[in-house]
């Protein structure tokens, strides 16, 4: 007892305090209207691609990748071999995807490593411009502090992620390859993404 509160109900109020916190710390960003982030997602093609072990891994890497982009939303992924390599997908947004006033007028959702926009009667922007203006990147960290790095991104900022892509290749056949374009939808659209940098370009907002 503490001053005739019981000692579960002071655990109790502490822990939900510490929830709201942490809440409060991962809240979405909200950027102005009309601020984009204008540079196309970057991409050297590699002839003579290099390979390298990651854990249980072998990754062949295809491509060198450097994104400037809005995070649209996140998912985190526990079970299962992919979620030993690439523990969090990021649907990342440039151009018009990165306007908070295109965004606002989306309902963005991930879930079985998909990556879903839905819209109402008329969508605000050319449909082929919106896909062609995101993507979904199964990120796999280079390392721990990577890895702590990409957890703590929160919806809505502005950031630069830098890498490869790959493909991956683990125990018993298993087999996971990248997209090497930002025009496909559909089944084997999204990045495999070996992110070796992370920058917040703009993480204050309302």
């Amino acid at each position: 007892m503490f001053f005739g509160v019981p000692r579960w109900l002071i655990i109790l109020l502490l822990g939900l305090a510490v929830l709201a916190g942490w809440q409060w710390l991962q809240r979405p960003v909200e950027q102005p209207y009309g601020l984009r982030l204008v540079q196309a997602p970057r991409q050297e093609n590699l002839d003579g691609a290099a390979s390298r072990v990651l854990g249980d891994f072998q990754l062949l890497q295809r491509a060198r990748f450097d994104v400037e982009a809005r995070v649209l939303s996140s998912r985190r992924y526990r079970l299962g071999v992919s979620a030993g390599l690439s523990p969090l997908d990021l649907a990342l947004g440039w151009g018009i995807m990165s306007d908070q006033a295109i965004v606002d007028q989306l309902t963005i959702s991930q879930g079985a490593r998909w990556y879903i926009l839905r819209w109402g009667r008329q969508a605000p922007a050319p449909e082929a411009e919106i896909m062609r203006s995101s993507g979904n990147m199964h990120i796999i960290p280079a390392d721990d502090r990577i890895r702590k790095q990409v957890f703590a991104l929160r919806e809505g900022e502005f950031v630069r992620l830098r890498g490869y892509l790959v493909d991956a290749q683990g125990r018993d056949g298993f087999r996971w390859g990248t997209s090497m374009s930002r025009d496909d939808t559909g089944d084997g659209a999204c990045e495999l993404f070996l992110v070796e940098f992370i920058e917040v370009l703009q993480a204050s907002g309302k």
